[in-house]
């Protein structure tokens, strides 16, 4: 033997004695034992170590429902692990962990010091390496790696050194005279890693055997506490991993019926259990929910909470709040009205078409978006999508949106600013007119074609012939004469709009839009409409010629259902953190932006487009009669055209929610394909008619009431 061996050899055993020794005095009087200690083994920093343990949660998953609490959306996480307590963890699985790691667990008072000094001798003497660390000491190891605020602390808390077995001991004896054992076990398997990404004895549970921890059996819970060792190595997915996964979930069993946890025969039973190759991975995140297509509004979800200031100033610590903070969300998502959006899409266009058709739901007076959907599967594309249509995105090798994608096609962000959405945005300029004096039978006479005052450049498409002045035009050469609000509107006849836009200033016009809710995404517009006098001279505007989607679009009609009152559209019905304190987050969050009478008088022209009867008035025809037939409830709305048909629209709302509905290519806006009405306008109404059967018949409020 050289010299080097041998003073490394005497070292080791010497710590041994010293480890021995202060465990043996701890028992008596720990402070004066592990004084000794130090003074004996030089560690500088060992005084100044806290003898209390700082024991951070591990990360918890976080679980999304629908509006009902009951039915999963989503689940959320960095780790799967979601902590039990010890009365949901079958008593099969704390012996097993017992007999793997530490058989006199409930024997000793934080530290085995035999096994430490028998662990020290053999590795000293080049034998198989021996840890010798109790439960408690693994759990205080772990619990420090989770509270590591730096890499190198994670490094510190699971190195294999003597100066780390004396910190581990020193708050291991701590923690035993802190928690009872039934407390460390708990906080023991819940924490333990078990392998191909589960964390925790729950998730091990659901990932192998798809079953709670409560109902684990011998075989089970002896494969688990196998693995917590070496996950990766004990892995029974793999085909290395499985004989050792074997052996060591039989060696546990015998072990446990040594201990006289269990008989020989249910030992022997245990072993005879066939072994299972397979794992449950748990999705994570919003691709992996494939229910009626609900990715949409898991996304939007996720979108809401990363704005939140509540959950971190920052995305980066929004992000990990979502993913390690264990809440359960409760969103609005209704179940109902979502599986509706999404039977009544399927029946009218293939999720593989060009062609997108974007349905949102919405309730008014909260804000609570009920549905989200299209016919889109809610995934990144796996090079199945085809080449853009768009000619400039396609020549740069760009995929198309379908059928996969994961952009925020019906809510709008990112890239995604919206969609012109044509004759639905006239609401604004009716609530604009009944707000500065005009009422709703206030009457223009116009032909099919009006020379409005609004400058536009000489030579435009819209502009009159040698003229540098906007000259909108209606739908068909016919529609000309006198009109009120009721039929202007009903009617949809631009020859109306435009001067009634002129007439209370378009301006004011925008001013209504922006309390409604649209937000103007791309720079472009918002130089259109950031100062009063360059929105005066938006002609165009009430003709819907600037970007929104069907969320807008829907909350903003839900404004005149909600009596004035315009709620943020938001995802939440309710938040609980890990500890089952509520969160102040994503309530409604509701202010006047309009008198609820002037919102009544619009919602009452707003019956005439889509088939209902006025209260105040009369309709004198409709654009889309069939949503009232079908519904057959009180409703309002209005369809909306662009030129050239690139986009078609259809707002409906009845006082418990309102639908719209574009149909746009979400790739390519100068598209020359015409978008159909006859596709759109039956998906939002039949949407709402298939939510509101059954409900009660509620008429609208008239002004006064």
């Amino acid at each position: 033997m050289n010299k080097r061996s041998f003073v490394g050899k005497a070292g080791l055993l010497l710590t041994c004695g010293l480890l021995t020794a202060v465990v043996v005095s701890a028992a008596s009087f720990p402070a004066v034992a592990l004084g000794g200690l130090v003074a004996k083994a030089g560690a500088e920093t060992f005084a100044a170590m806290p003898s209390t343990l700082v024991q951070q949660s591990a990360p918890q998953v976080t679980r999304v429902f629908a509006s009902d609490g009951k039915t999963p959306l989503a689940v959320l996480y960095d780790e799967f692990r979601s902590d039990v307590p010890i009365s949901q963890i079958s008593q099969n699985m704390q012996n097993a962990i017992v007999a793997a790691e530490d058989h006199k667990f409930y024997e000793h008072n934080g530290v085995d010091v035999k096994g430490i000094a028998r662990a020290f001798v053999n590795n000293s003497q080049g034998g198989s390496q021996q840890g010798a660390s109790t439960l408690t000491m693994q759990y205080v190891r772990m619990a420090q790696a989770y509270g590591a605020k730096t890499p190198q602390e994670a490094i510190d808390a699971t190195k294999d050194s003597p100066e780390r077995k004396v910190a581990e001991m020193k708050y291991a004896l701590q923690v035993e005279k802190d928690l009872d054992k039934k407390e460390i076990l708990r906080r023991y398997l819940n924490l333990a890693p078990y392998g191909n990404g589960a964390y925790g004895v729950y998730a091990g549970s659901q990932v192998y055997f798809n079953k709670s921890p409560k109902n684990l059996t011998i075989a089970e819970a002896a494969l688990l506490a196998g693995m917590v060792k070496a996950p990766s190595a004990f892995d029974p997915t793999t085909k290395t991993g499985y004989p050792q996964a074997l052996d060591r979930r039989n060696y546990i069993i015998d072990n446990m019926v040594a201990l006289k946890q269990i008989t020989q025969a249910e030992g022997d039973a245990a072993k005879k259990t066939k072994l299972k190759r397979t794992a449950n991975r748990p999705g994570n995140g919003c691709t992996s929910v494939s229910v009626n297509n609900w990715g949409f509004f898991c996304d939007y979800f996720y979108r809401w909470w990363m704005e939140q200031k509540t959950f971190g100033a920052n995305a980066y610590e929004r992000e990990r709040q979502l993913k390690t903070g264990g809440y359960r969300v409760v969103t609005s998502l209704d179940i109902k009205a979502q599986t509706a959006a999404r039977k009544e899409i399927t029946k009218k266009i293939d999720d593989d078409n060009k062609n997108a058709v974007l349905i949102a739901g919405i309730e008014p007076g909260t804000g609570h978006v009920k549905s989200l959907a299209a016919n889109r599967k809610f995934k990144l594309d796996d090079g199945t999508n085809p080449k853009s249509s768009n000619p400039q995105a396609r020549k740069a090798g760009a995929r198309a949106s379908y059928p996969n994608t994961t952009n925020p096609i019906i809510t709008g962000g990112g890239d995604i600013n919206g969609y012109q959405a044509g004759s639905v945005f006239k609401m604004f300029t009716m609530v604009a007119a009944l707000e500065n004096g005009y009422d709703l039978g206030h009457s223009i006479t116009s032909g099919s074609t009006y020379k409005s005052s609004y400058p536009i450049a000489r030579g435009a498409p819209a502009s009159c012939p040698g003229t540098t002045f906007y000259c909108p035009s209606n739908s068909s050469p016919n529609e000309k004469g006198t009109f009120n609000m009721w039929t202007g509107f009903g009617r949809s006849v631009n020859t109306y709009f435009v001067p009634l836009q002129e007439q209370v200033g378009a301006e004011k016009v925008i001013d209504v839009a922006k309390r409604f809710g649209m937000t103007f995404r791309s720079s472009n517009e918002r130089e259109l409409v950031d100062t009063p006098e360059a929105a005066h001279n938006f002609g165009a505007f009430t003709l819907g010629v600037t970007t929104s989607t069907p969320l807008d679009i829907a909350n903003a009609y839900a404004t005149l259902a909600g009596d004035g009152m315009f709620c943020a559209p938001t995802p939440i019905k309710q938040i609980t953190a890990s500890d089952g304190s509520k969160v102040n987050a994503g309530q409604p969050s509701c202010r006047r932006v309009t008198d609820a009478d002037v919102a009544r008088k619009a919602l009452d022209a707003a019956r005439c487009p889509v088939g209902d009867r006025a209260q105040l008035g009369n309709c004198a025809g409709s654009t889309e009669p069939n949503a009232h037939r079908t519904i057959d409830h009180p409703v309002f709305g209005k369809t909306g055209t662009t030129d050239a048909d690139k986009t078609a629209s259809l707002v409906v709302g009845s006082r418990s929610m309102v639908v719209a509905g574009y149909m746009v290519n979400p790739d390519w806006a100068a598209h020359t394909d015409r978008m159909r009405h006859n596709i759109i306008n039956p998906v939002v109404y039949r949407t709402l008619a298939d939510y509101m059967e059954g409900a009660e018949y509620q008429e609208f409020k008239k002004p006064g009431e």
